[in-house]
Order: C-alpha cells, then structure tokens, then sequence
C-alpha cells in the first residue's frame, strides 16, 4: 500500500475511512461511492416525518380543543385542580408544536455551518418543555397553598365530569402519540407529558368525588399539588437529559472507561487515548478516538474491527477512529498520554489513557 493510501486512511478514519472527522465528532460524509443509504434499505436515524407529523397532530388538536373547555369549566367550577391540569395539557401542546417544528428542522440536510445539520432542534424543543413546566409548577405550587387556606367554593360535580372527560381525552392522545416514533426525545417527552396529565386527571376526578360526596374543599388544591409533583418531575428530567446532550457527556447508559479499556483490549492496540463518546441527538451516540497499534499491527484490520466491536456491542456506528503506528520510544519509555519520541502522537491527550492491564482512569 502506498504512502498517501496510507496517510487518507488514518486522516479520514471511520467506516471506510468516509465517516465523520475530528474530534467534535462529524456524521458520516459518504455521500458518494461507498455511501451506505439512509432510507429503507440502510440505517436512518430520527423519526418518520410523515408518519409521526399526522399522528402527533391528532393528539395536538384533542389536546388543544379540551384544553379550551377545561379552563372555561375550570373559572366557573372555581377549580385550581382543572386550572392546573390545564396549564399542564397547554404545556403537552407546547411540547407538540415544538416536536413537529423539530421534526421539520431535523429533516433538512446538513450544509453550510450546520455540519450536523439542524438534528439538535428537537433537543431544544425538549429544552425549552421542561423549563417551562418548571415555571408553571411554581406557580401552581403557590397558588395551591394558598387556596389550603382559603379555599374557595368549589363545584364538585363539575370537577368530576371534566376529569372523567379529560381521562378519555389523554388516553386518546397518548395512544396517538405512542405511534409515533419514541427514540426522539422531543416526541417522548410529549409522550411522558401525556400520562402525566392522564394521571393528574385521575387525581381531579378523586379530588372532585371528594368535593361533591364530603364537602372537603381543600382536596382540590391537594390534587393541584399532586400536579405540581408531577410537572416537577417530568419538566427536571426533560432538562437533564438534554442539558447532557448540550454538554456533550456521554450516553448515560455508556461508561467511557469501560468502552476504552474494551478498545485497549483488543490486540495489536497498544494504547487508546482522546476518546469521547456523546450524544448527536436522540438515539445517535458518535465516538472519536485516537489509536496506538503496534509496529506490525495492521493499521486498517484494527480500524474495522473496532468500528464492529462498537457497533455490535454498544451500538454505536458514528465512529472516528485515527489509527497509527506506535513509536517504539512510546513502547519502551515514557508515562502515559507523553510523546517522548516527538511524533504528534497526542503529547497532551484529552481525558484518561487506556492501555493493556491495569491503569488510573
């Protein structure tokens, strides 16, 4: 093999030395000979925009349409309890639109600066829904203790009647949702927010038999605040999981020691360092690293055995991988991660080095 097939091999590593470059990590550039397809007959990544756009839409427009009638039956039921289950089905609406703008962005091709195309917009959207379920739960939260203490008249026979409606409504818009496609974190995030309304509706409808049977108004607001558990809940877990995304951390169920010890494992790789693993958006984990085989080790062989080791055991099929000889300096003297040979061999690796046999992570 001649020098420059060598050189365009370790400069452009990856599945058939096409995939993404650098260590930020590039989806695949094979767009030409070689190029795996992304539609039916190769892997593809996101959701089906026509598909998920109808069903999505559905749920949206029973979401939207008994919201109205909640918050008009809530003001003369004087019920926080349907007042907030309709702030939360406005937020389930919000999520929904966000998700079918995402689905629209995603779907655009990559070009110009947006290397990675627009595919994050579905994590902002994510973003976006729980922070705003957090704020409405404040406020939920105050307005619930104070109605503890002064309760106002409420109508327990119409709190029982929306409820029970509203049960029937969020069935039928969790099970639009449901199929859909679910890896997008925008769409299960809608989802989520769904059965948290169906099992804050259940909670109403307790709340408004109570009222109607015994007269205790305060078990409104206690189902307001049961509500407000809910929105906590679902608006922080949306926010964590795409603020690791946004801070490039990887995949939570992915431990980066583990996968970089199982790289230096395999033989000729002496030493695996600059290894990242993160997340693209939802359900595209991509990995780069830089890998030191031995002097006699082939170069090529161990790219591809990696990029299968990855993908067969931690399903990750976005790889960077650059591959080069290891200097016998490196072999025979020198710490971890240092380059006393001089050959740009990562003097200053970013992150822990993993090597055959024990070693500090």
């Amino acid at each position: 093999m001649s020098a420059h097939e060598h050189a365009h091999e370790h400069g452009h590593p990856g599945r058939g030395g096409r995939e993404g470059r650098g260590p930020a990590g590039r989806e695949h550039a094979e767009h030409g000979q070689g190029a795996h397809p992304h539609g039916p007959g190769g892997h593809s990544h996101g959701v089906d925009p026509d598909a998920d756009r109808r069903w999505l839409g559905i749920a949206l427009a029973l979401i939207c349409g008994f919201m109205a009638i909640e918050v008009v039956i809530g003001v003369m039921a004087h019920s926080l309890a349907l007042i907030s289950d309709a702030a939360h089905m406005l937020t389930d609406a919000v999520s929904l639109v966000l998700a079918l703008i995402a689905m629209r962005l995603a779907a655009r091709p990559a070009r110009g600066g947006f290397t990675f195309g627009l595919k994050r917009a579905e994590i902002l959207s994510a973003q976006a829904n729980g922070l705003t379920l957090l704020l409405l739960a404040v406020w939920l939260a105050y307005e619930a203790v104070r109605r503890l203490f002064d309760p106002p008249p409420v109508e327990g026979g119409l709190v029982l009647v929306t409820a029970l409606a509203g049960i029937l409504v969020n069935i039928a818009a969790a099970w639009c949702i449901s199929r859909a496609n679910r890896s997008s974190l925008a769409v299960e995030g809608a989802y989520q927010h769904i059965l948290n309304d169906l099992f804050a509706f259940i909670g109403t409808a307790v709340a408004g038999l109570i009222v109607l049977t015994t007269g205790f108004r305060q078990a409104d607001s206690i189902a307001s605040l049961v509500v407000v558990v809910l929105m906590v809940k679902a608006g922080y877990g949306l926010v964590r999981e795409s603020g690791r995304i946004f801070l490039e951390a990887a995949p939570a169920h992915l431990d980066p020691d583990a996968v970089g010890d199982r790289l230096a494992g395999q033989p000729p790789v002496t030493e695996v360092h600059d290894l990242h693993i993160w997340t693209i958006t939802s359900g595209q984990a991509a990995l780069s690293a830089h890998v030191l085989v031995e002097p006699a080790g082939d170069c090529h062989a161990v790219r591809r055995d990696l990029e299968a080791l990855l993908d067969k055991e931690y399903g990750i099929t976005h790889t960077t991988l650059q591959v080069d000889h290891v200097q016998d300096a490196l072999l025979s003297v020198g710490r971890a991660g240092e380059d006393p040979a001089g050959d740009g061999h990562c003097a200053d690796a970013h992150g822990p080095v993993h090597r055959q046999g024990p070693h500090p992570h």
